[in-house]
């Protein structure tokens, strides 16, 4: 096992996963190493550790699958499981999975007897190149997006590529848009370099490698940020009208993968971009057309904005009552902490809706 990214980042790419957590967790008292994955990832991916030593059944919990269940009523039952299996302040909580287990997770841990240490195994695109990564963690609460949540760095997240095999293509689409919105934030030369990769046929060694540098961009932001109170902000890019349409889209029961919300996200915040900051327009029809063709469209009627704009005013970035937005001057040129008026939030609705 060996450092990908700062020190400070805990981030490692493993070389055998299996030696590589028992190197770590031998640093834990016998019996007190737990394990949390959700369904579809334990089914999938827990071949690949099962045969770790100090992983026990009687200390293990699997979580339902989907965002719906990032919620108190999950983490319950894994602080139950903790509790039950004798866990006290000198315990591991390992957690295997995407985003979502690898968030419920990481909240469970840095609450659980005011905070145990956890390890995160990101097995999605997703979780490798975004949620697992940053010290982010938490649940959705009140039908709003990681409402509750602490930040608190995983004790290592270890990367292991050969997991993205086990992965749909709508899966590898989901993460490829965080890749997407890090080379938007970081600089044209990395975005001319993603969009002649075929995500439609991906070959996954050349993606590895574009893992990596993702993982190294998103380490850029939060090792100068780490509590998001400056620009660390770039990293939502997208996702104030993102996350909108993902609650909007699980109140309706038409739950969206967050990849593909923060797609068409990003293509309202590119329109404001060109309104508030005069981001080429030429560019945005290319860059709209281009994510068009990857993940379709959302569909939603003129009589969903308000209900679109009440949801972005709850997004934690707010500040004074007002919506705080990231956006882009150009590719690599990010301007944080901007406002919109609410006519114009409505006129970036109506340009998703009509340029396709």
């Amino acid at each position: 096992m060996f450092p990908l990214l700062s020190k400070e980042s805990n981030v490692f790419i493993v070389d055998d996963l299996t030696k590589d957590i028992e190197h770590l967790i031998g640093n834990f008292p016998n019996g007190k190493v737990f394990l949390l994955s959700d369904k579809e990832s334990y089914k999938h991916c827990f071949s690949k550790i099962e045969d770790t030593a100090g992983l026990s059944p009687e200390r293990t919990v699997v979580i339902p699958d989907g965002d719906h269940n990032k919620k108190l009523s999950t983490i319950e039952k894994v602080w139950q499981m903790l509790s039950n299996g004798g866990a006290d302040r000198k315990s591991l909580l390992i957690t295997l999975g995407g985003g979502m287990p690898c968030d419920l997770g990481g909240f469970a841990a840095s609450t659980f007897k005011r905070g145990i240490q956890f390890i995160n195994i990101p097995t999605t695109l997703l979780a490798q190149v975004d949620a697992s990564i940053g010290g982010k963690t938490g649940i959705n609460f009140g039908g709003l997006k990681n409402e509750i949540g602490v930040f608190n760095q995983a004790t290592a997240v270890l990367i292991d590529t050969t997991f993205l095999e086990t992965l749909d293509q709508p899966n590898i689409i989901s993460g490829f848009a965080e890749m997407i919105k890090h080379a938007f934030i970081f600089s044209a030369e990395r975005w001319e370099q993603l969009k002649v990769f075929d995500i439609a046929n991906p070959n996954l060694d050349e993606l590895k490698d574009l893992v990596a540098d993702s993982i190294r961009i998103k380490d850029h932001f939060v090792q100068n940020d780490p509590l998001e109170n400056h620009i660390r902000k770039a990293l939502n890019f997208g996702h104030t009208f993102g996350h909108a349409f993902e609650s909007m889209a699980m109140y309706e029961d038409r739950a969206i993968l967050h990849g593909y919300a923060v797609a068409f996200g990003m293509i309202c915040e590119l329109y404001l971009s060109h309104i508030r900051l005069g981001f080429p327009m030429p560019k945005v029809m290319e860059i709209a057309e281009y994510l068009e063709a990857i993940y379709g469209h959302f569909e939603f009627g003129k009589d969903k904005f308000e209900e679109l704009y009440k949801l972005m005013t709850h997004d934690k970035k707010n500040e004074a009552n007002k919506i705080n937005f990231t956006l882009l001057e150009g590719i690599g040129k990010i301007q944080i902490n901007c406002q919109a008026t609410k006519e114009e939030v409505f006129d970036a609705l109506y340009f998703y809706n009509n340029f396709k």
